[in-house]
């Protein structure tokens, strides 16, 4: 098959997690997914309306991707609107991956804004399964608001399978008895080696560069900081250049790549 064409996924479940988010299990017609590894991501194509890349949040039971996808554009509209039974367009999995066995024997800090957790749900779920291989493990969740924040009940599970699970949010309710503002002000209350720390990025990019910078103050080396950089993917395979940063082309040499390299291209702002 030619790399620009999609393969025919059916939607197999849909389920709505926030008013503008919504968890699709996808699986090919015919076949089995492709392999793909924690950060990668695929080009989903909604018939009649166009392509973007979205993260693999996760495996099915069955086999198959989980992706979950907030309503922001056109396409992720159409896509948030499909149906069980529907089909869709699946390319990939492109890009690389996180490297979660790299930290074994360190402490971890996850830090994930908004719906950067669906790309980081991979990486917390494999250092769960593998728990006694790391040292201490912190998860740090920032979000709009409670009713923003994905994944609540694996948040729960997370915290019972021993990591320090913390949420801040920017809007509270009245309900709300958590940390209100900044992911960084997480960072200053969560307790690791900074020397054996490896630390997993992904959220806008004012916040990853806020986070990654208070881990390195903190004295985490930049280059156990892995982040997960966005520009605008057209083509997935390093073709159209789109989504060229500096001597990256983010697509083939991203979407993670280590906060050393990235720091000074985070400057350049996305056209």
């Amino acid at each position: 098959m030619h790399p620009m064409t999609p393969a025919p996924f059916l939607v197999r479940s849909r389920r709505p997690v926030r008013a503008d988010t919504v968890n699709l299990t996808l699986e090919p017609v015919e076949g089995a997914c492709p392999p793909f590894l924690p950060g990668q991501f695929t080009m989903i194509y909604a018939r009649g309306v166009g392509e973007i890349p979205i993260s693999i949040s996760g495996r099915t039971r069955a086999g198959g991707y989980l992706q979950t996808i907030r309503a922001v554009g056109a396409v992720s509209r159409a896509l948030c609107r499909t149906r069980r039974g529907d089909l869709v367009g699946v390319r990939g999995p492109y890009g690389t991956a996180w490297d979660v066995p790299a930290a074994s024997g360190m402490d971890v800090v996850v830090a994930a804004g908004g719906l950067g957790l669906a790309a980081l749900r991979p990486v917390v779920q494999e250092l769960v399964r593998h728990r006694a291989r790391y040292g201490r493990i912190s998860l740090i969740v920032g979000t709009r608001a409670p009713m923003t924040l994905l994944y609540p009940r694996e948040l729960d599970r997370w915290a019972r399978a021993g990591v320090d699970v913390q949420v801040t949010v920017d809007h509270p309710d009245h309900e709300w008895k958590g940390p209100i503002g900044l992911v960084t002000k997480l960072i200053e209350r969560i307790v690791f080696e900074p020397r054996r720390t490896a630390g997993f990025v992904c959220g806008p990019e004012v916040m990853m560069r806020a986070a990654a910078g208070e881990l390195v103050r903190r004295g985490v080396a930049a280059s156990r900081i892995t982040l997960s950089l966005e520009r605008n993917m057209k083509c997935g395979v390093g073709r159209c250049g789109h989504c060229q940063l500096g001597p990256l082309l983010l697509c083939l040499d991203g979407p993670v790549v280590s906060y050393e390299r990235a720091a000074r291209l985070m400057a350049v702002p996305e056209l």
